[in-house]
């Protein structure tokens, strides 16, 4: 079995920062997505191999597990040994302080678009299956895979398709999910166990959100507080004109009703979109502009 340079995958170094590790997987797998490359077989085995080394270098557990591998494999070539007479399973015994590996011989969890090398189940295997097992309540002894979806997917409900040795499936994300919810898939994990799929969405800070009320900021003119007149508000079904009444105040927030996120078990039922203006101000001034705010100026309130 060869060692696999997760690092190399991704194209990053092994002093990456979590948030560098991330750009370069949506980069590779934006690229390599099988929906782009119909029926290109390299194309899914990249995928499959980008989605694995992303599993292991974004888990900081998994990720120091394998660096320990790392420094105890380059220790081995260094010292002359070939690569194909390192002894994995006796590395393995040593982490796990001299207990036996159990085999792992149900299918795998999913990971993106297929299952985990020989190379991962060697060195996550167990530790992954024992995880499984030692969560507290029935709802959660199953395998989780992170799935990344965009706000707007998150807005609208979408699907995910995965392979699971030669069957494919096709997973619903139902519409209004957040990051951290869980689409349950039943059974499609190792063992018969369920597999739990957990949202990340990726541009998740496009709108601030509290339960399924949503909150985004509108930039006008002070002209426009005072004298009244129109801002164009961004909302998840695109943009909308917002009538702004003379005199009003800068900390003033303007509610959409029924604008908001999606309720998960009644997607009809929307929440709230709530407006904060921002207010811009003028950097340069003619004369004349100056002379009229100063005049301005000696309103009373």
């Amino acid at each position: 079995m060869d060692y696999k340079d997760y690092y190399k995958v991704l194209g990053v170094g092994r002093k990456a920062s979590s948030d560098d590790i991330r750009t370069a997987y949506r980069k590779l797998a934006m690229q390599f997505h099988p929906d782009k490359n119909p029926g290109d077989k390299k194309a899914e085995d990249k995928f499959k191999e980008i989605n694995e080394a992303y599993q292991v270098l974004s888990d900081e557990q998994k990720r120091a597990r394998y660096d320990q591998l790392g420094s105890a494999y380059s220790n081995f070539r260094t010292g002359g040994g070939r690569p194909g007479d390192f002894r994995w399973d006796d590395w393995f015994q040593q982490q796990q302080g001299g207990q036996q590996r159990g085999s792992v011989n149900a299918d795998d969890p999913l990971a993106g678009a297929g299952g985990f090398s020989d190379f991962f189940r060697t060195i996550f295997g167990e530790a992954i299956r024992n995880s499984a097992r030692g969560q507290g309540t029935q709802q959660q002894q199953g395998f989780q895979q992170e799935v990344q979806i965009s706000f707007q997917e998150a807005y609208e409900g979408t699907l995910r398709q995965f392979q699971k040795s030669e069957k494919k499936l096709q997973v619903r994300i139902p519409a209004g999910v957040k990051t951290g919810s869980k689409v349950r898939v039943a059974g499609a994990g190792p063992e018969g166990l369920d597999l739990y799929l957990v949202v990340k969405i990726t541009d998740e800070d496009k709108f601030e959100r509290e339960g399924q009320d949503l909150t985004t900021t509108s930039t006008l003119s002070v002209f426009t507080l005072i004298l009244g007149g129109e801002t164009e508000v961004e909302t998840p079904t695109g943009k909308v004109k917002l009538s702004i009444p003379a005199g009003t105040q800068t900390d003033q927030v303007f509610r959409l009703a029924g604008r908001g996120m999606p309720n998960l078990k009644d997607p009809k039922t929307k929440g709230d979109l709530f407006v904060k203006l921002k207010v811009q101000i003028p950097k340069y001034l003619s004369s004349k502009q100056r002379e009229l705010l100063e005049e301005a100026s000696h309103i009373k309130f």
